[in-house]
């Protein structure tokens, strides 16, 4: 499976059909997550094929579907921490790998399930909007 680091994507990058640009944000995501393909395919629900073809470009992801959804609170999952840790790869890398006690695991591990991967979303954006 490619490198999702490496994705040199023929898709349309001035594109604003939703399905594309939900595409470009995730490949970016995970790449800025530290993920592989096949964990961008075990978070999505897409098949590894799949998620080869989204990252050469040839296949857009539907907003509307089960993996576009998925797809959607991957990309919020690390707009939400980047806001956290400003913007700082090592200490996203780092976050992303630690073991989180109260989310009570390593996120990257995490947010490969549904449940995981909502709680995530719902802790980050509780660390950022603060009661």
């Amino acid at each position: 499976m490619k490198d999702i680091s490496a994705a040199t994507a023929n898709r349309p990058s001035t594109s604003t059909d939703p399905a594309w640009v939900l595409a470009r944000a995730t490949i970016r995501a995970a790449a800025l997550l530290g993920l592989s393909g096949v964990t961008l395919a075990a978070i999505t629900g897409m098949s590894q094929a799949t998620v080869s073809r989204v990252l050469s470009g040839d296949r857009p992801i539907d907003p509307t579907s089960t993996e576009g959804q998925l797809a959607g609170l991957l990309v919020k999952v690390y707009m939400a921490l980047d806001t956290l840790v400003g913007n700082d790869s090592a200490h996203r890398m780092a976050w992303m790998t630690t073991e989180n006690r109260d989310l009570g695991g390593v996120p990257r591990e995490l947010i490969q399930s549904i449940q995981g991967l909502v709680r995530t979303v719902e802790y980050l954006d509780g660390m950022r909007a603060p009661a």
